[in-house]
């Protein structure tokens, strides 16, 4: 979404200061109101949040295309309403599964393959954009977009699931008090689930802005696409590879190692010498980590209070995204100084710290985590 925000100004006429401030609103509006919506989706119900915001945020692009213009405050205004109206559909389907009466090792498999299909989409969106770029314009990719999300959302919200969250959820604690500002986030176990998965996704950042300069490195920039397929390729697999045999370990003590798993393979580019040993050693050093997005979500469907999943699950995606957006800026800083391998050797250091930090933070992980219901495992 952003890049293609980035496009239509562009397309408009519009400068790139002009395109990073409206992709930077919508991202900035995104952040804030993510946890807000979520938070109202906990206490609603999912339904209602699905369908106001599966109605504005594709209005909004649709504006943002048709009706404005480069200049002014009306492109980022509408962008971060855009922004703000994001449907959670991600976190609402991620907290329908820990609430729908699944086995134990049902719900981690459902975890897994949405993992997997988010290793399908990091691939296909991109080259979907550009597809329909060819066939068109920005403004008609963008358009497209909208559509979808708007679409997949009022879907969910069709669903019978989404019209009763799985199963009722009370409004207030036990205690009978409100969430507070920080929500979910009050507790210590999601809280260091959150810090552990912003640190983790601080390398996919810096391997973002390395592969690209390796490649221009040593061969064409025409072959960054390929290198990048490898990585999500090997990701897929291994979630199909060893997805299953994983689930029969507990989730909090797989997770550190599979975050090990995950950093031992980040050290594999820094053996690459072309682009063709680079593809390779990414497709081998990603294996883990559509298992370690799985182990993820499984804590974190475990650590969460029941009547705040969703809120939950928006904090974790959050996190993600931060720690991305962190490491392509560290990274974007440190290439000129460091160059590619070195570049790549911070992100196998940053993903050792994250892995040291996964196995110090067993005992708060393994305290923090609830068994799931009685009628869940019937």
């Amino acid at each position: 979404m952003s890049l293609a925000m980035v496009l239509l100004v562009r397309e408009q006429g519009g400068s790139y200061a002009q395109s990073g401030t409206v992709a930077a609103a919508y991202t900035v509006c995104m952040a804030v109101g993510s946890p807000l919506i979520a938070r109202r989706a906990d206490r609603v119900g999912p339904r209602a949040v699905l369908v106001v915001t599966g109605l504005v945020h594709p209005s909004a692009l649709a504006v943002l295309v048709w009706a404005t213009a480069p200049g002014g405050w009306a492109q980022p205004a509408v962008a971060g309403l855009a922004g703000l109206a994001l449907p959670p559909a991600n976190s609402v389907m991620r907290s329908l599964w820990a609430r729908l009466p699944l086995a134990e090792h049902e719900r981690a498999l459902a975890y897994l393959w949405e993992a997997l299909l988010t290793e399908v989409l990091v691939i296909g969106a991109p080259l979907l954009l550009a597809g329909l770029m060819l066939a068109g314009s920005a403004g008609l990719a963008l358009t497209a977009a909208a559509v979808t999300g708007g679409a997949g959302a009022l879907g969910l919200a069709a669903t019978r699931a989404a019209a009763g969250g799985g199963r009722p959820a009370p409004q207030d604690g036990a205690d009978g008090a409100a969430p507070g500002v920080l929500g979910p986030l009050r507790n210590p176990a999601l809280l260091t689930l959150v810090v552990i998965m912003a640190g983790c996704a601080v390398p996919i950042g810096l391997m973002t802005l390395a592969i690209p300069a390796f490649v221009d490195a040593h061969g064409s920039r025409t072959g960054t696409g390929l290198v990048y397929a490898c990585w999500g390729v090997g990701s897929a697999l291994g979630a199909l590879w060893l997805g299953r045999a994983q689930s029969e370990v507990p989730v909090h003590r797989r997770f550190p190692r599979q975050v090990l798993g995950y950093a031992l393979g980040t050290a594999l580019p820094l053996l690459a010498t072309s682009e063709v040993t680079l593809g390779v050693a990414l497709a081998v050093g990603s294996v883990p980590i559509a298992l370690v997005s799985a182990s993820e979500m499984t804590l974190v469907s475990a650590v969460a209070e029941e009547r705040l999943l969703t809120e939950a699950f928006t904090w974790a995606s959050l996190a993600t995204v931060t720690g991305d957006a962190l490491g392509q800026q560290v990274g974007g800083l440190l290439m000129a100084r460091l160059g590619p391998h070195g570049v790549f050797a911070t992100a196998c250091a940053v993903a050792l710290a994250g892995a040291a930090l996964a196995f110090g933070c067993r005992g708060v992980l393994a305290r923090g985590t609830r068994p799931f219901p009685a009628e869940a495992l019937a």
